[in-house]
């Protein structure tokens, strides 16, 4: 019996691609400042390390509601790093 193309049956059967999207992952992470003149912590070992995100939507709605929850003090700084980048070869 031959095979159509004379290929093999798994020469014949091609590798899976994923197709999942690409992960753009980031990192939402707050704390006091010690002035509002730059990114220095008052307390490192306070820091408030929200999550990683699988993308920036999802890290922007994160930053948002806590960023909002600490509209009293002046000080709470809430940032976004794109963690991807940092990741990238």
């Amino acid at each position: 019996m031959s095979n159509p193309g004379n290929q093999s049956p798994a020469a014949s059967q091609e590798p899976k691609v994923s197709q999942e999207p690409k992960q753009l992952l980031h990192l939402v992470f707050g704390g006091e400042l010690t002035d509002l003149d730059s990114v220095t912590f008052r307390d490192l070992s306070k820091l408030d390390v929200v999550g990683i995100f699988p993308d920036y939507a999802s890290a922007a709605m994160a930053w948002k509601a806590k960023a909002q929850q600490t509209v009293d003090s002046a000080q709470t700084r809430y940032f976004i790093v794109h963690l991807h980048r940092l990741l990238q070869p």
